[in-house]
């Protein structure tokens, strides 16, 4: 099976619509389908930090690829408790301009992520962004972590093309031993005054048939680019239609993904915490505080010397 990464022409005035996901199995129970809509996720992501189009058009594919791996494919699934609380995090790391590109989301599709340089800008000779070129070649890291679990796991896979699509499929192939076919598309306005984007996931179970696997196959070479479907106003479920042509639906499920950060005061003094002794006495001794920052949502933090403080616990600030 075979990915689809896309470079589209630019909405021109079209607002973002909520993220929305549909997810089903075939009607014979062998293949595994999830489609989402998540143009408001990327908007969102814009309009908390300063991005541009290249840099945020990397991050819209790895917000989607995380959201459609992390929640769970069916409505089976989720009577059986499968998957509960479950985190996934997509980490691109390649020598391209990019950097690093981090995406995480948990079960219920509550994504972040963030990019080490938003200001990379490259394009292609058709004034696309240029997302392959902007991440380059080197490593992509999942991270699946569970509440119950001793530790998390990790895969790793090399990053072939930099194409986000492409990468996530030969990690769902290779590490899961899952053959799949993931596609995502993001197209925004040179202003950034629209974006659009879709992406969908199909999945091939344990005992699919081989006529359900040639027909999966057909349907996925026979599908439109991800940001065409989404320029053209395509929704979630018949992005679905399209990948089960021919092998009918279950029960279908739907959900809104959002971008949602978790951070918190706590959280960023107990990013504090990790500094050197003589680094908190010298904010305390100082009696400016500090400010932290949330790297995925742009969230400044700033902390009194008395909270700092809080964290020498019984050791005194050098005179």
């Amino acid at each position: 099976m075979s990915p689809s990464s896309d470079f589209s022409p630019e909405p021109t005035s079209i607002p973002p619509r909520p993220a929305a996901l549909s997810r089903t199995l075939s009607e014979g129970g062998g293949v595994s389908a999830r489609a989402l809509i998540g143009s408001n996720l990327i908007a969102e992501a814009m309009s908390l930090r300063d991005m541009a189009p290249t840099a945020a058009n990397a991050l819209g594919r790895a917000l989607m690829g995380a959201v459609l791996i992390a929640v769970t494919p069916s409505a089976e699934a989720d009577d059986r408790g499968e998957d509960e609380g479950e985190s996934i995090q997509l980490q691109f790391r390649g020598d391209g301009a990019l950097g690093s590109v981090l995406a995480i989301s948990d079960a219920r599709g509550r994504v972040r992520g963030t990019v080490d340089h938003p200001e990379v800008d490259l394009s292609l000779a058709d004034g696309s962004p240029d997302v392959a070129r902007a991440i380059g070649l080197g490593t992509l890291t999942v991270v699946r972590h569970k509440p119950g679990w001793r530790e998390p796991y990790s895969g790793i896979v090399p990053l072939t093309s930099g194409e986000i699509a492409q990468d996530i499929t030969l990690y769902l192939s290779e590490s899961e031993q899952i053959p799949s076919a993931v596609g995502l598309g993001v197209a925004m306005a040179n202003d950034e005054s629209a974006v659009v984007a879709a992406g969908f996931l199909l999945q091939m179970l344990p005992g699919a048939s081989e006529a359900e696997v040639a027909q999966a196959e057909k349907n996925v070479r026979a599908m439109p680019s991800p940001s065409d479907l989404a320029l053209t106003g395509a929704d979630a479920d018949e992005i679905l239609d399209g990948l089960l042509t021919g092998l009918g639906s279950r029960t279908r499920t739907h959900s809104q993904p959002i971008f949602y950060c978790p951070c918190t005061r706590e959280r960023a003094l107990a990013t504090l915490a990790m500094l050197e002794v003589d680094e908190l006495q010298s904010i305390v001794r100082d009696g400016v505080g500090q400010e932290v920052c949330c790297h995925f949502c742009a969230r400044a933090y700033l902390l009194s010397p008395e909270e700092v403080g809080r964290l020498l616990g019984g050791a005194e600030p050098a005179r």
